[in-house]
């Protein structure tokens, strides 16, 4: 890895909005922030098990003669380090490869899908395949500009769970924000958790007290994420299991980014930490 976030840049207001939430992650996380400015409407992106084409709406592609210092002067009234992706490698002409070896990407909820479907919940099937295939996690932003100054981990028990509170933890530990963990108990007693926590030696960071853990055995999923405080940075895994309908998300992952509208770091089955 190369300590460094990935931003591909929309030269639009919305764009902006977007580019700052990827600023201010990379100057809490002590990031170097590496902008790709597309010159096309495609790009590609070789992971190990797929390569993912990534198709952009034509808002990627506006006003180019004004991108770059767009780009600049954000960072720059940000006092953020960043330096900008020129592509080497070209499956076709037109056709760019982007490398996968980065931190973390920051995505929109959907990158070619305009108008139509573009809902707070709604993640598009590009940022789906390319979460179910990165090694890093991916960060899903807020429409419009909006600072955390806290994390929130959703803790199910599994194993993707684990990963993420492991993000939330390195987040924690690079920025000095307090960490909390969310769980929903689905009918398992308390100490279910408990046992998992303590089999991965993350349980004595909330015997210590340095984690806060909301445990919630009774009520509506849905009515309890009101709990998540609207300045989180909320952390969640996901997991691929519909190649069809490209579905990736269980139902209450689902809800969570139907719910909430918090900046998420957004963890997928085949994160590795490096």
């Amino acid at each position: 890895m190369k300590n460094e976030l990935f931003h591909v840049f929309r030269n639009t207001p919305f764009g902006r909005e977007v580019f700052l939430q990827s600023i201010y992650f990379s100057k809490s996380m002590g990031l170097h922030l590496r902008v790709f400015i597309p010159k096309f409407h495609q790009f590609l992106m070789y992971f190990s098990r797929q390569v993912v084409t990534v198709d952009l709406d034509k808002s990627f592609l506006r006003s180019p003669e004004t991108a770059y210092q767009h780009a600049i002067d954000l960072m720059n009234n940000a006092g953020v380090e960043g330096s900008f992706f020129e592509p080497k490698d070209y499956t076709a002409s037109v056709l760019p490869d982007i490398p996968v070896d980065f931190d973390f990407m920051t995505c929109p909820r959907s990158i070619s899908d305009l108008s139509t479907r573009i809902g707070l919940g709604y993640i598009g099937p590009k940022v789906r395949s390319i979460i179910n295939n990165a090694r890093f996690p991916i960060i899903i932003p807020t429409p419009v500009y909006k600072e955390w100054k806290n994390i929130m981990v959703f803790f199910g028990g599994s194993t993707n769970a684990l990963k993420s509170f492991r993000v939330g933890l390195k987040i924690k530990e690079r920025t000095g924000f307090p960490l909390r963990i969310f769980t929903y108990a689905e009918g398992r007693p308390k100490s279910h958790y408990e046992d998992i926590l303590r089999e991965n030696h993350l349980f004595n960071l909330i015997e210590s007290g340095d984690i806060e853990w909301l445990f919630f055995e009774k009520g509506v999923f849905r009515d309890l994420l009101y709990e998540v405080p609207h300045d989180a940075l909320v952390v969640v895994g996901a997991y691929g299991h519909s190649a069809v309908k490209e579905v990736l998300f269980g139902s209450k992952m689902e809800e969570i980014h139907t719910v909430l509208p918090n900046n998420m770091v957004v963890v997928g089955p085949h994160y590795q930490e490096l």
